[in-house]
C-alpha cells in the first residue's frame, strides 16, 4: 500500500479506490480483517483523494466457507448474520463509486438479505442437492471469531439488487 500510495502521489492520482469489509475495524481477531484495516488507514492518512468501498461477503465465497468446517456427514456453522452479495454487485458498486468524486470515506454495500450463517449453510446444501446436515457451532469457522452483528450493513448502506436464491438459480 506504500508503494502504490507513493506512486499515486507522484502520478498525481485523483481518485484511489479500494475494496475492503463491512464491519473489518471491529473483528480483531481476524488477521486478514486486521491487515485491511491497515490498508484503509494509510489510505485515509495520505494525500491522494480516496473512496473506500466496504462489502458483505460475497456469494462465490460461501462455498468455500461451508467447506472449512464440514466432512463427509456434515458442516458445522455458527449463527453469525451475514448479509452476501454477488460479486457481479460488489464490482458494479465499486466502479460507481469509482467514476464518482473521491468520498474521502466510507461506502458500505451489501445484499439485500440477512441470514444466519447456518441457514445459509442449510439453503446452499439444499440448492446443490448436498444430503449433508448443518449443525449450528457458534465456535466452529472463521466466521465465530465475528462478534454479535458486524457483519451487517448498517443504516446507509447501499443494498445490492441480487438475492442469494436468484444467484443460486443461475
Amino acid at each position: 500500500m506504500d508503494n502504490l500510495l507513493t506512486a499515486a502521489e507522484r502520478a498525481g492520482v485523483g481518485h484511489a479506490v479500494i475494496l475492503s469489509i463491512v464491519g473489518v475495524d471491529q473483528v480483531p481477531d481476524l488477521a486478514y480483517y486486521r491487515a485491511k484495516v491497515l490498508q484503509e488507514d494509510l489510505l485515509k492518512a495520505s494525500k491522494v483523494p480516496y473512496s473506500i468501498v466496504r462489502a458483505t461477503q460475497f456469494f462465490e465465497f460461501v462455498d468455500a466457507v461451508i467447506s472449512w468446517t464440514a466432512d463427509e456427514n456434515g458442516v458445522r456453522l455458527p449463527r453469525t448474520p451475514v448479509q452476501p452479495m454477488a460479486a457481479a454487485d460488489v464490482a458494479q458498486a465499486v466502479a460507481d463509486v469509482t467514476v464518482g468524486t473521491p468520498l474521502r470515506g466510507v461506502r458500505n454495500v451489501a445484499g439485500p438479505e440477512v441470514f444466519a450463517l447456518d441457514e445459509l449453510g442449510r439453503i446452499t446444501l439444499a440448492a446443490h442437492g448436498d444430503p449433508r446436515t448443518v449443525t449450528t457451532d457458534d465456535s466452529a469457522g472463521m466466521f465465530a471469531a465475528a462478534p454479535g452483528d458486524v457483519l451487517i450493513a448498517k443504516e446507509g448502506a447501499v443494498l445490492a439488487p441480487t438475492s442469494y436464491r436468484q444467484w443460486l438459480a443461475r
